[in-house]
């Protein structure tokens, strides 16, 4: 006879429009690990943050993350992975920079990859993350 063990999920909802049309977390923890799932800029007012800068966009989807890791008893020092989606690779430098800044002290595993365009035609980035809490 096996013994079942049933796993428990904590979320973690940043209030995007798009998590309750499409019926997803910002975020969710299973034991010691958190899935950040695709975080795009998006301004406070719901609008998109930063049109046509580059690097200021990426430091607005790692404060949208920064906030969710924290929900979920985290920070950027627990993630090992992170995935870039960029429309345009040729600013990659402006993308790294913020990537640079967040994760300089405990980088973990990258992927920047171009990608045709995202939700909204103004958004340069979207980024997803896996961290681990032991």
């Amino acid at each position: 006879m096996t013994e079942e063990t049933q796993m428990s999920f904590q979320r973690a909802f940043s209030g995007a429009p798009w998590e309750s049309k499409v019926g997803y977390c910002r975020a969710l923890r299973s034991d010691d690990h958190i899935f950040v799932t695709g975080t795009a800029p998006v301004s406070s007012e719901g609008g998109v943050a930063h049109p046509g800068d580059a690097y200021r966009q990426a430091l607005r989807c790692f404060e949208i993350m920064g906030e969710a890791l924290a929900e979920l008893g985290a920070s950027f020092e627990h993630v090992t992975r992170t995935r870039m989606f960029v429309t345009d690779i040729e600013r990659w430098e402006e993308f790294g920079r913020a990537h640079a800044e967040i994760f300089g002290d405990h980088p973990p595993t990258t992927t920047m990859v171009e990608v045709s365009r995202l939700i909204d035609p103004e958004m340069l980035i979207e980024v997803e993350a896996d961290a681990l809490v032991r």
